[in-house]
């Protein structure tokens, strides 16, 4: 059918106009919604708001610099957690009616972190990020007024806070000795590097780490070939011989060892880890507290959207995210997933909920994290990082579990020690 000029023109002006309507469309998306910033959470809640206050505490624990130049000195770990999560949960809660507020509470070096939480408690049970060392903690979960109150540990990794000294108003969101241990043995059995040389410092969290590389070798079938203990004072990097002292020490304390397939470390403190790695006397991997870590949180780590997680972090923080700043913010989101989905947040719900079997909450690993009620660890995937890299994703192929993969790391039901009192 032959279509007349006025039709034709009519037909060429609404294409022009639906074209530039497009090119400015296109053109705002390109441009506008990539710089936008993320909604600030409102500093004052609505009149008609359900308010939950998130209580995080700390103290200025005395902590040795990091070996390397290349890593900050970050007087905000953990808290830069807590803050996105509140950020990002008041997003959701405006919706619902729901605020959240972050209360920071931190001690100095010398303070008892007890007598500024007493007066917090005084109004109530509360909702506690606890970045605190274990002595705090339990010092913490046994006061009186602290008995309802839900307190999550978001720092210390000791087995026996979830074994003979665990507390039932205590629930861990860093991962055990146990887990670590248990998720780099899966991945070196799968490697079939069942021969480990274990290196281990002489703190605290030194032995209690070497306890759960034995615990791990006789869980998972590997063998402790060797077993050396490293008592002397690291020289330092940084000076202009320290080098040539490392290199010297490092192949005379590995000399000798039996038949190995890897070095498994344990310097929780950063004492002298890193100085084993390309230093030992037979060339081998170096896994544990350094080398091949397995760790809550990396930031090499991209998959199920843990990219949208560290650019958000970052822009926040303006640094990458830490083990501990995850730990922070995973319990913040555990709050959040609990009051948004039930409307109630007094801490005995808040407990209530998170004990249930059907409960879980997004942790950016690829399945859904929950509590184990027997021990309050949260069961969650492990990452097997090297330095600048992930290397695997624990629990490996092959480990099965009756009900959770991710029981096969730490303590199982059957062999905890944990007795909550009634």
């Amino acid at each position: 059918m032959a279509v007349g000029p006025r039709v034709k023109s009519v037909i060429r002006v609404k294409a022009g106009l639906a074209l530039a309507a497009a090119a400015i469309l296109t053109g705002w998306l390109a441009v506008a919604l990539p710089v936008r910033a993320a909604p600030e959470s409102p500093s004052e809640a609505p009149a008609d708001a359900l308010v939950t206050k998130v209580i995080y505490l700390s103290k200025r624990y005395p902590e040795p610099p990091p070996l390397s130049l290349l890593e900050k000195i970050l007087d905000d770990e953990g808290v830069q957690g807590a803050r996105l999560a509140i950020n990002e949960i008041n997003q959701t809660g405006r919706f619902l009616k729901q605020h959240f507020e972050l209360v920071e509470v931190v001690a100095k070096r010398d303070e008892d972190v007890l007598n500024l939480v007493r007066p917090i408690l005084a109004e109530g049970p509360a909702l506690i990020l606890a970045d605190l060392e274990p002595s705090d903690l339990l010092a913490l979960s046994d006061l009186p007024e602290a008995k309802t109150s839900v307190i999550f540990n978001t720092r210390s990794s000791r087995d026996e806070l979830r074994q003979q000294d665990c507390r039932a108003n205590v629930f861990h969101l860093m991962p055990n000795w146990a887990m670590r241990a248990d998720a780099l043995a899966q991945y070196l059995v799968w490697k079939k590097w069942r021969r480990w040389f274990v290196v281990h410092g002489t703190t605290p969290p030194d032995l209690e780490y070497l306890e759960a590389i034995r615990r791990a070798a006789k869980k998972f079938g590997a063998k402790i070939v060797d077993e050396r203990v490293y008592e002397f004072d690291a020289g330092s990097r940084r000076t202009d011989s320290g080098h040539q002292q490392i290199q010297t020490q490092m192949p005379l304390l590995t000399q000798g060892a039996s038949d190995h397939d890897v070095v498994f470390v344990a310097d929780a403190g950063e004492a002298f880890g890193d100085y084993l790695m390309f230093r030992t006397y037979e060339p081998r991997p170096v896994v544990g507290s350094q080398g091949l870590q397995a760790v809550a949180w990396h930031r090499a780590y991209e998959q199920y959207a843990g990219t949208q997680l560290q650019n958000r972090f970052e822009k926040l923080a303006g640094r990458i995210m830490t083990e501990r700043d995850y730990a922070a913010w995973l319990g913040g989101r555990v709050v959040g997933e609990v009051v948004t989905r039930t409307g109630k947040n007094a801490p005995e719900d808040v407990r209530a909920r998170i004990l249930e079997s059907d409960f879980e909450v997004a942790g950016f690993k690829g399945i859904g994290q929950s509590f184990r009620t027997w021990d309050h660890q949260m069961r969650q995937p492990m990452l097997i990082s090297g330095p600048r890299a992930l290397v695997s994703i624990s629990p490996q192929d092959g480990f099965l579990h009756e009900r959770f993969l991710t029981d096969t790391l730490g303590f199982d039901q059957p062999e905890t020690q944990c007795r909550f009192e009634q």
